[in-house]
C-alpha cells in the first residue's frame, strides 16, 4: 500500500492545494473522517469546519477552514470541493470577533427582510468560522 495519496483542495475560485499528503481529516456532515492511503471510495458532504492536511506522520498538518462542499475519496486520491476555505493562519481571532460584533449591530440595524437575511447570514457564517478556531 502506499504511503501518500493524492490530495486537491479546489474553491469556487481555483485550486489551492495540489500535494502528496499522508491524512486528511474531513469535517463530513455526519461527523469527522481520516483519508489515508488505500481508503474506500466515499463521496461525502462536508459541514462547515476544519480540515487538517498532514503530509506525513510527523507532521503539525495544515489546517483550513471550509464553509462545506464535497469530498470524493477513492484509494489513491482525495479531492475536496469546498464553497470557501480559508487557511487557519489567514484568520484571526479578534477580528472575527469584532466582525460578528459589527454583523450583530447591522442584523439590529436592518430594516428591510433582504438586508437582515444577508446580515443573519454573514453572521452565521462569522460564528461557523470562530466555533471552528
Amino acid at each position: 500500500m502506499a504511503e501518500t495519496f493524492k490530495f486537491e483542495l479546489v474553491s469556487p475560485e481555483k485550486l489551492l492545494l495540489t500535494q502528496d499528503v499522508w491524512q486528511v481529516v474531513v469535517p463530513g456532515t455526519e461527523g469527522d473522517f481520516a483519508v489515508m492511503p488505500g481508503h474506500a471510495p466515499v463521496l461525502s458532504t462536508m459541514r462547515p469546519g476544519m480540515i487538517e492536511i498532514h503530509a506525513t506522520a510527523d507532521d503539525q498538518g495544515v489546517r483550513y477552514f471550509v464553509a462545506g462542499g464535497f469530498a470524493e475519496a477513492s484509494p489513491t486520491e482525495l479531492t475536496i470541493l469546498a464553497e470557501e476555505a480559508i487557511p487557519e493562519a489567514d484568520l484571526n481571532r479578534d477580528n472575527l470577533e469584532l466582525a460578528i460584533r459589527n454583523a450583530s449591530d447591522d442584523l439590529t440595524d436592518a430594516t428591510t427582510d433582504s438586508t437582515r437575511t444577508r446580515a443573519q447570514e454573514t453572521l452565521d457564517h462569522l460564528n461557523q468560522i470562530l466555533t471552528s478556531l
